[in-house]
């Protein structure tokens, strides 16, 4: 399957946006976590999705360059 450029650029912002919004909201709630260990935990969590949201932004990046790169090769012709 071949997936265009453009349209891995949008699938790669809404996955960034899920992600980041994930862990936002993990590191807005550790406060509330008494616990120390399930703090730790709760913590790991909120970093591995901000982990996949930065992944996410630079697939993002990457897919419009490339998009960038074929509308430029195609005026050239």
């Amino acid at each position: 399957m071949k997936i265009t450029a453009q349209l891995a650029f949008w699938a790669s912002i809404v996955f960034a946006v899920i992600c980041l919004g994930v862990a936002l909201s993990g590191f807005s709630q550790l406060d509330s976590i008494e616990d120390e260990a399930t703090r730790a935990d709760g913590r790991g969590y909120a970093l591995f999705w901000l982990f996949l949201g930065t992944v996410a932004v630079a697939s993002a990046l990457a897919s419009r360059w490339v998009a960038k790169r074929e509308d430029d090769d195609a005026s050239e012709r």
